[in-house]
């Protein structure tokens, strides 16, 4: 599943290497070395890269496939830094390869490196321990001469000049004055065999005769003649009259009657406490006997036996064994999605309403020989598909309806289908109030009126009518509305005079409607259980709530999530927090704060949510840990970079106030009241190329969009607090 998860959302493809004129070639040019890096699975470190090269036209080489090891569809990318003055920066090089992509995964272009050093790392997120350093040394001219090799054979010998036991083959390579310098020295097993990088002697110690291939390669991609030695190794005078052990198993997937899926593989072993084991041979059927060097597939529909048998170094040959299965073909694919079910329950009345609340419970089956249920979503009153989990109670007062949908796990979706219900209430409804304001005063803005917030006759409160957190086009058209709120109140005998002229004075004191004004802040995380369930949890990972009015990320589910506050967009804003680094011991306490990043769900290009908002919107960096990865507190993520001497790093266990202040596209981040960061988003990226499905002008992101808080992993973990925003 996690192949099939990462293939589906993080392709990317079509991406081209581009040459420091950020043009793609037209036409390859021979450069004078080929450097190769490739990447597989592995987050942490790139699986090959070159250490070492020579000034001049460079041919890089980016592989990401499954030949490199990569089974799960992972982007990597290949980028030379550009801003340390500590290295060479005069290549501008970003290669993004995945296995899906339209070359497969593999990527070339051509550069010009000079004399120095150059930094190399990953920039996709959470990839940055991805790094390494490439040193280049001065060129001498060109280099046309292939280097020189020579082998030598040791060991026992007898007087045939056979070797005893085993033998030794070392292998030496020179370059000649002036050349570039030998690069690598490989060898061969027999005619047959594969190349492999030579490091140290070839001790060969099976009995019989053998011929080792060697040649060797400069700098500058000479490569030497092809040379051989040749030999014979014959067993010591031994008493070894017993043959080895031998045993062999089979694997595969299995069906419940013990067939085979497919394919059947054969493993092999022997053993021999005497003169040691020396060959192993397998044969299928009745078929001629083949050396057994690894494990052996059978892909063929039908019955099989696998015979094998093992020879030690004294010439003992175990007595023949043999191996039986059957291999049936794979399934067919599933493609019949799942088939959906609804049911409602709660209390009806005499019109088949529901009272108070229904209950909706959405089933799903996939056929017997389907790939079973991967996920059900639903709909409500048309809103976006969300993870259906648990029975839906809908207690909103109304007539409603549901839609739902079933995928299975491959990735047939079922048509979707609806039920329609009303609901009525069993008491008396709730107010409909413009807004929501507890707070014991009427303030208007910022600006504290002293009067009591009182409940009005239409069981709201006065700050609520007030609706000072509403966006008013002119302070004539806010205090026409609070006059008039006023008037009502004034005659219902909910405030006197005195009263009436506060509120009023408040009024025009906020300033609520003149040009650039700023209502106040508003608190969209406050610890409260109801303030908490307006966030909604995405991705893997998790934030718990705490005694205290904090949440913590990470304690409880492993992996990379969002929490975030799908309630409201924000456009321009002044967003304050404050947060605490609570990694144990010497953790990483790594988190960050996403902004102006689309709805979630259903989102085009994308099918893990989190997603979404590292793609699409922008991360405001929390990571206080002096090692890993290169962007610190206050960074935004992939575009402008913060160290840590910047940022202004406290102790464990202590609270930071945090500002990230967006105007259009001016983005400022403040740490316990210091500017620590500014960032002008104009389409320009640090380390990053603008990508094609970017939705900004220009490289640029979204003009408005909603906020998150990032959770990486149970061991990163950051807890937050107090999280207020005002609109500017």
């Amino acid at each position: 599943m996690w192949a099939a998860l990462l293939a589906a959302l993080l392709v990317v493809l079509g991406l081209q290497a581009f040459p420091a004129t950020g043009q793609p070639q037209t036409q390859q040019v021979a450069a004078a070395q080929v450097l190769t890096w490739t990447a597989g699975d592995d987050i942490t470190k790139y699986a090959s890269a070159p250490a070492t090269a020579v000034a001049g036209t460079t041919t890089i080489v980016f592989e990401n496939s499954t030949a490199t090891g990569n089974t799960t569809g992972m982007p990597h990318t290949l980028t030379f830094d550009t801003s340390d003055p500590e290295y060479n920066n005069d290549v501008q090089l970003n290669i993004l390869a995945n296995p899906n992509d339209d070359q497969g995964g593999k990527h070339t272009a051509e550069v010009t490196l000079t004399p120095g050093r150059y930094r190399y790392y990953c920039t996709i997120p959470g990839h940055g321990q991805m790094q390494g350093i490439l040193v280049v040394a001065e060129g001498s001219g060109e280099d046309t001469t292939a280097p020189e090799a020579s082998a030598h054979v040791s060991g026992t010998q007898n007087t045939q000049g056979q070797y005893v036991g085993s033998a030794s083959v070392a292998i030496h390579a020179t370059d000649n004055e002036g050349g570039s310098g030998v690069d690598r020295v490989e060898y061969a097993v027999g005619d047959g065999g594969a190349w492999t990088p030579y490091t140290t002697p070839v001790v060969v110690d099976q009995v019989g005769d053998h011929k080792i291939r060697y040649r060797a390669l400069d700098k500058a991609g000479n490569v030497s003649a092809e040379k051989s030695v040749e030999f014979t190794v014959v067993a010591p005078q031994s008493d070894d009259t017993a043959p080895p052990e031998t045993s062999a198993t089979v694997s595969g997937e299995q069906n419940p009657d013990g067939t085979y899926v497919a394919m059947a593989t054969v493993t092999v072993t022997a053993s021999d406490t005497g003169s040691g084991v020396n060959t192993i041979e397998y044969a299928l059927g009745s078929g001629a006997w083949q050396p057994y060097t690894a494990p052996v597939m059978v892909h063929e529909v039908g019955s099989h036996s696998v015979r094998y048998r093992a020879t030690d170094k004294a010439g003992n040959v175990a007595a023949e064994m043999s191996v039986r299965f059957t291999v049936v073909a794979a399934p067919q694919p599933d493609t019949t999605a799942p088939v959906t079910g609804v049911s409602v329950e709660g209390t009806k009345n005499s019109d088949g309403a529901y009272v108070g609340s229904a209950k909706v419970t959405v089933t799903a089956t996939d056929e017997h020989h389907g790939s079973g249920v991967d996920r059900i979503e639903y709909s409500l009153d048309g809103g976006p598909y969300l993870a259906y989990g648990t029975p839906v109670v809908v207690d909103r007062a109304g007539t409603h309806t549901l839609a739902y949908r079933a995928t299975d796990k491959a990735g047939n979706t079922s048509a979707a289908r609806t039920v329609t219900f009303t609901v009525v209430s069993s008491q008396v409804p709730a107010p409909n109030c413009p807004e929501f304001d507890e707070r014991l005063t009427v303030i208007v803005g910022t600006v504290d009126s002293g009067v009591p917030n009182r409940l009005t006759n239409s069981r709201c409160r006065i700050n609520e009518l007030i609706e000072d957190e509403k966006e008013w086009t002119s302070q004539a058209l806010f205090l026409k509305h609070v006059k008039a709120v006023l008037d009502q109140l004034l005659k219902d005998g909910v405030v006197d005079q005195r009263e009436y002229d506060a509120i009023r004075k408040a009024a025009r004191q906020s300033g609520i409607g003149t040009p650039g004004q700023t209502q106040g802040y508003r608190t969209i995380l406050d610890g409260s259980a109801a303030s908490f369930a307006k966030w909604q949890q995405v991705g893997g990972g998790s934030f718990t709530p705490n005694g205290d009015g904090s949440i913590t990320s990470g304690t409880t589910k492993a992996g990379l999530g969002m929490l975030w506050f799908p309630e409201r967009k924000y456009g321009d804003f002044s967003l304050k927090l404050q947060w605490r680094d609570d990694a144990p011991g010497t953790g990483n306490a790594n988190s960050g704060v996403f902004v102006r990043f689309p709805w979630v769900h259903d989102h085009p290009e994308e099918s893990r949510p989190e997603w979404v908002a590292i793609k699409y919107g922008h991360e405001v960096q929390v990571l206080d840990r002096p090692d890993g990865d290169m962007y610190k507190t206050g960074s935004v993520y992939g575009f402008d970079r913060v160290g840590l001497a910047g940022a202004g790093v406290t102790q464990k266990g202590t609270w930071n106030d945090y500002e990230i202040r967006v105007v259009d596209q001016h983005y400022s981040v403040y740490r316990n009241g210091v500017l620590i960061n500014e960032f002008d988003n104009t389409g320009g990226q640090e380390f990053v190329p603008p990508r094609s499905d970017d939705p900004g002008t220009d490289g640029r992101r979204f003009a408005s969009g909603y906020v998150g808080l990032q959770v990486h992993g149970t061991t990163d973990v950051v807890s937050y607090r107090d999280i207020r925003i005002k609109e500017l």
